[in-house]
């Protein structure tokens, strides 16, 4: 008879480990595999974006993105210098409506009213999704679709409107791979498509501008975000465009000029007063020095390519996008800055 010896304990306890782990290795070799999900690369800031349908590749588009596109062509006036473009014949006169008013700077971190201070946009790609966009009027303006294009738009229904859905409610996005800009004005997300007042698409690869007559997103019928102050210029080191700014009615003469293809019901008087289009800049002896780096940026912009009339608004109020990034206290400085320390360039009015 055959005597039984049981297994030493320890034996024991190490071939059950081994049979584990085979067990493991064998399931991790037949598992199915699995995507991994990764977060936008600038922190969020701005959204994925999506191929129509779902499928395809996912592309990411963040805001630093749009700097490294061309905003139209090279001759266009969005890119001219005007250092040292001659003196408009009527400046001293015009220039005497805001002499006393100072650089605003209408842009900052934080929130102003509960929503970010500033005109937003975001970024994205090619591939977005489009929408459609119905114009209507609403309690705040009316209806210019006859006046808009038509669209669709790739615009996310999540991208972030100018202070949160009350005043202006800009909505911005540029299309970084087709270079085409999309601008919406007192706009609405409602049932799964935008509304808003008007629409405007800027191929930024031509200077076609828009029909004669016709407003945008802009009251100038300019497009918005090639004269907005973007903190992604300020990491650039350079801001290469004229900046978007503001008068009171009665400091805009009812007429337009290029770029500009809009005019309103202002008030202001012929030959003491600008039209839609028109630039001032920062006179060229205006010391600069004592500025943050970042302030120093700005007002060498004003310099070499001014400032464009683009809207009726508080005098001198400066348009930007609001970043957390930015400086509120720093920005405050630029009230410095008085309108008797520019001039009008020459125009035809």
């Amino acid at each position: 008879m055959k005597t039984f010896v049981e297994p030493d304990p320890v034996r024991k306890k190490t071939f059950r480990i081994i049979c584990f782990l085979l067990f493991f290795l064998l399931y991790l070799l037949l598992m199915p595999g699995c995507k991994k999900h990764s977060s936008s690369p600038d922190g969020g800031n701005n959204p994925l974006t999506n191929p129509p349908g779902g499928g395809g590749t996912t592309c990411t588009a963040v805001k630093g993105d749009a700097e490294n596109i061309p905003i139209f062509p090279a001759d266009n006036p969005w890119n001219l210098d005007i250092s040292s473009s001659p003196v408009d014949p009527y400046n001293t006169a015009i220039v005497a409506g805001f002499a006393s008013n100072v650089i605003k700077a209408d842009f900052g971190s934080g929130l102003w009213d509960g929503a970010p201070i500033g005109i937003p946009y975001t970024v994205v790609c090619g591939s977005q999704a489009k929408y459609t966009v119905t114009f209507r009027s609403n309690s705040y303006d009316g209806n210019y679709g006859d006046e808009s294009d038509a669209g669709p738009y790739p615009i996310p229904l999540n991208t972030a409107i100018e202070g949160n859905g009350t005043g202006d409610s800009h909505v911005i996005a540029v299309d970084k791979d087709n270079k085409i800009l999309y601008e919406l004005y007192n706009a609405s997300v409602n049932n799964g498509h935008w509304e808003a007042s008007c629409g405007a698409i800027f191929d930024l690869k031509t200077n076609t501008l828009r029909p004669d007559g016709w407003t945008s997103a802009d009251a100038a019928g300019l497009p918005i975000f090639p004269g907005l102050v973007r903190y992604e210029e300020i990491l650039k080191g350079i801001i290469d465009h004229p900046i978007r700014f503001t008068l009171t009615s009665s400091k805009v003469f009812p007429g337009y000029i290029s770029p500009a293809r809009h005019k309103v019901n202002s008030s202001g008087a012929q030959f003491s007063s600008l039209p839609f289009g028109a630039r001032i800049r920062l006179k060229a002896g205006f010391n600069i020095s004592s500025y943050s780096a970042t302030n120093q940026i700005i007002l060498k912009a004003m310099k070499k390519y001014g400032l464009i009339l683009a809207d009726i608004g508080s005098n001198l109020y400066i348009t930007g996008a609001p970043d957390e990034r930015w400086n509120n206290d720093d920005l405050h400085l630029l009230g410095q800055v008085h309108g008797s320390d520019f001039e009008v360039v020459k125009f035809n009015n």
